[in-house]
């Protein structure tokens, strides 16, 4: 795997809050080698960890986007959804930003036809053909479309199983994690201080309560998927 550099510094990720974690009382004790702190009850998370495992992280997607694969940002709480759909927007990856749907990988014979059916009803509004039904039944469609953009939305052109998830939220994602540690689909996790770190096969310590920590995580992880991606058109 090739290794770049970054420009993953202390001082960015200082000003974003990346090194807040949760309270003391709060916390995982196998957090404890990621964790260089207390302060006023909280524990302080070791950037040059965090620095080391982005770093990784940033190594890996560029690798696998330079290979053509596809990618899945899953981080469903309401102050996180726009920025994990900017992100997916700007890497050209799948999201799911609203709610994670039990199954959506492991029976995603059930998420084809759900995304099958999303489709067809995308389509018929956009063909005016939904208009021209009993309103009854207009009405009834354009329920299940609106509910289909929001669960579905954010993967509408994916058409199998993402080659590596990125998840911004550990413990409000466990079910995507368990899902993709049960069929060994790669996961890069955003770890707290209350978080388990030998669950995600790269974990970095992060504050994943502040919007600013996210943000700055995730675009370093885009701005190396884009770069990959570029060298894979160009390889093509």
């Amino acid at each position: 795997m090739i290794r770049k550099y970054w420009n993953i510094t202390l001082e960015e990720m200082l000003e974003a809050g990346v090194h807040f974690g949760h309270s003391t009382k709060k916390w995982n004790p196998k957090m404890a080698p990621y964790i260089s702190a207390k302060r006023k009850g909280i524990h302080i998370t070791n950037l040059t960890r965090t620095a080391r495992f982005l770093s990784e992280a940033c190594d890996l997607v560029f690798d696998a986007a330079s290979r053509g694969k596809q990618f899945l940002i899953v981080g469903t709480k309401n102050k996180e959804a726009d920025s994990v759909a900017s992100a997916a927007i700007r890497a050209r990856c799948h999201c799911v930003n609203k709610k994670w749907l039990g199954g959506m990988l492991t029976n995603w014979s059930t998420t084809e036809t759900r995304l099958h059916k999303f489709r067809h009803l995308r389509m018929e509004q956009k063909t005016g053909r939904l208009n021209r039904l009993p309103k009854r039944d207009a009405a009834m469609l354009k329920r299940q479309l609106s509910r289909l953009q929001t669960y579905l939305g954010g993967i509408k052109y994916m058409t199998g199983l993402p080659d590596i998830v990125i998840i911004v939220d550990q413990h409000e994602e466990y079910t995507a994690l368990r899902e993709c540690i049960t069929l060994g689909i790669p996961t890069i996790c955003l770890i707290d201080t209350n978080c388990d770190p030998d669950l995600g096969d790269i974990s970095i310590p992060a504050n994943d309560d502040a919007i600013s920590s996210i943000r700055l995580i995730l675009n370093k992880l885009v701005f190396a998927i884009s770069e990959g991606r570029s060298s894979y058109i160009r390889n093509s």
